[in-house]
């Protein structure tokens, strides 16, 4: 900590605890607040936590409402209290927000829920480990694995991408051969039709005639290959549809009705609330008769002096065992009355029992109706599915049909095409013809090898590109992989530090204290496995452990419940400062206040004080006077706060 110093806080106070008002400055370093009992100490201290944020703190007994105001050098917060029926309301701008981790670990009064785990022997990890948030860290380490999982799916598919990227360079190798052979054959062919073409002479209009010809015959062509290739994939998508209407049939042919109807299970529903809402009122009813006739029979209930003669009520009413009926006038015995109430309250249990069956009852029938519901739900949807798919069959083989008219018309237009070219009457056209109908089919092939290689590079370009990205996602992972580890493991890091600062300064106070025959007191922190449910799972828990000597020397373990009270004290004390430590306390509340030390002697006391004071800007211990002389005068001194 910084040695600088700080400024004083000045404390207000009104109607708090046993205070009507009172205004102490408190420099910084430690405040010792001197006194006799019932002078206002731990009042004083409750206040000063009730300007920090903390809610333990109370009203003055003839109070409605109370405050503090707290300045700590140019800030100010305030502190109201209110009386709410047997409860209080807290308002106002305290220090802190949240004071959990000051109230476990800086307001170490004697009710310190830290201090009175270790009086009670309990296990001390749930008060160490309550102020972290494991839920959002579990919650993020889900959050990371899920991450993780997709990133590591992405990964395994840019792998696959990647072991198929030789088979596509392959295939457009294969390809490219396949190309370039075609155009060396094209090339080839266009060769001796420019021979052909100077071998005949014919007028340029009857060449470019035929020439027309042979391109209306390409056209032709090429339309009827994109007809194949759509018919081609009409026919996958009815055989994708027959398969699933199959499917379809199967599911709802499968299905069986419900056993119930839900209507029925609603009637039945509806009885058995009709029925819990009667036994609710019966109950009730019962309840306010037994407990009218409880309070009659202790004495408590209506004044039995009311309307009665003015001798005594109790000679009136309790003669020997007997009683007045205070439905009915007359005497009887008390033992009677007692047992119409313990018939009554038999009936009362009888009637729970069936309120119970029925809202257990009431809920199987609920759930029971859901599932119903379901699986009707599951049947409609395949029903509607399998008729919205008869419906895509039918619009698909009505396409199927019209392609099929469209290829054959289109076959028998290449035909007359062909027919119109070759009864031209030309000498050596016929050959031409040969040529070009050759040419024709080369170019189509070549179209189709150039789409080929232009679809394969398209996929090549993705599986490199993705390929690239496979670094950048490699990373991510590592990075998510380091992450996941530091959050599993910053619990136990807690732990481990808990437990070692404990120790450590456990260590240093027992040699500051000379306890004579106690040698050891030390935390233990060791993973148990408890039930949960139907499973195990494996829990962490700290286990305090106590070593002596015996006066030959001989050490030997011992527990919790056989140290002194001044020794279990000063052991509370040290534990509540781990936790301070542990969670750098100091950040959000620069305050320690000790309160009940008189299990201590004053020489301890002033060591334990010493102790604290160099863990905290501002110290404030409440004393008693004949323990408050062993401490140093340097120490702020406060007296009796009225």
């Amino acid at each position: 900590m910084a040695q600088t110093s700080k400024p004083a806080v000045r404390v207000d106070v009104r109607n708090i605890g046993g205070i009507d008002e009172a205004s102490v400055t408190l420099p910084d370093g430690v405040s010792i607040l001197t006194g006799r009992n019932a002078t206002n100490r731990t009042s004083f201290l409750q206040a000063l936590m009730a300007g920090l944020g903390s809610r333990q703190s109370s009203l003055k007994g003839d109070a409605e409402e109370g405050e503090v105001n707290l300045e700590l050098g140019d800030e100010t917060h305030t502190r109201t209290l209110q009386r709410r029926g047997d409860s209080i309301s807290f308002g106002g701008d305290p220090y802190l927000d949240d004071p959990e981790l000051a109230d476990l670990f800086a307001f170490i009064l004697e009710n310190n829920e830290a201090r009175r785990a270790v009086a009670r022997g309990d296990d001390l990890r749930e008060i160490i480990m309550r102020p972290i948030d494991t839920d959002s860290i579990d919650a993020e380490i889900r959050e990371c694995k899920r991450e993780r999982d997709s990133l590591e799916s992405e990964i395994e598919k840019i792998d696959d991408l990647e072991r198929d990227l030789p088979g596509l360079e392959a295939d457009r190798r294969e390809k490219v051969e396949e190309l370039e052979a075609a155009q060396e054959e094209l090339e080839a062919v266009r060769e001796e039709l420019d021979e052909l073409d100077a071998d005949i002479e014919e007028s340029r209009t009857r060449k470019e005639e035929l020439e027309e010809a042979f391109q209306r015959v390409h056209d032709a062509r090429s339309k009827l290959d994109d007809l194949k290739f759509e018919l081609e994939t009409e026919h996958s998508t009815l055989s994708e549809l027959k398969s699933e209407r199959e499917e379809l049939q199967e599911t709802v042919e499968a299905a069986e009705d419900p056993d119930e109807n839900p209507d029925r299970l609603a009637g039945r529903i509806d009885e058995l609330r009709r029925r819990k809402r009667s036994l609710d009122n019966e109950i009730n009813e019962l309840g306010s008769v037994i407990g009218f006739n409880e309070d009659m029979v202790d004495g408590s209930g209506i004044d039995i002096d009311e309307g009665m003669p003015d001798d005594d009520p109790t000679d009136a009413l309790t003669a020997g065992d007997q009683t007045m009926c205070w439905t009915c006038g007359s005497e009887v015995e008390t033992d009677q009355i007692e047992a119409t109430l313990d018939r009554f309250r038999e009936l009362r249990s009888d009637k729970l029992d069936e309120h119970n069956e029925i809202r257990a009852e009431i809920q199987e029938l609920t759930d029971r109706q859901s599932s119903v519901r379901e699986e009707q739900r599951e049947i409609e949807r395949a029903e509607e599915r399998l008729d919205a798919v008869g419906t895509e069959i039918e619009s698909t083989e009505s396409r199927i049909d019209d392609l099929e008219e469209r290829l054959e018309s289109k076959q028998d237009e290449i035909k007359e095409l062909e027919e119109k070219a070759e009864s031209t009457d030309v000498d050596g056209y016929n050959e031409a013809l040969e040529q070009h109908r050759e040419a024709n089919g080369i170019e189509l092939r070549i179209e189709r090898l150039e789409d080929e290689i232009d679809e394969i590079d398209g996929e090549i370009e993705e599986r490199e590109a993705a390929i690239e990205r496979r670094e950048d996602l490699n990373a991510e992972h590592e990075e998510l992989a380091d992450r996941m580890t530091e959050l599993r493991t910053r619990v136990d890091r807690i732990e481990e530090n808990a437990v070692e600062g404990f120790n450590e300064h456990m260590e240093t106070v027992l040699d500051i204290l000379e306890y004579g025959n106690l040698d050891r007191i030390w935390i233990e922190r060791r993973e148990i496995e408890v039930r949960e449910g139907r499973r195990k799972v494996t829990r962490t828990r700290f286990d305090l452990h106590i070593v002596r000597s015996s006066p030959d020397g001989t050490a030997y373990e011992d527990t919790v419940d056989h140290l002194s009270e001044s020794e279990r004290e000063v052991t509370g004390l040290v534990f509540a400062l781990a936790g301070y430590l542990v969670h750098d306390v100091h950040e959000t509340v620069p305050f320690v206040l000790l309160d009940s030390l008189e299990a201590i002697d004053s020489d301890r006391i002033a060591c334990v004080v010493d102790y604290f004071r160099t863990h905290a800007d501002y110290l404030v211990a409440a004393l008693l006077p004949e323990d408050a002389v062993a401490l140093p005068d340097e120490y702020a001194h406060v007296e009796t706060i009225d």
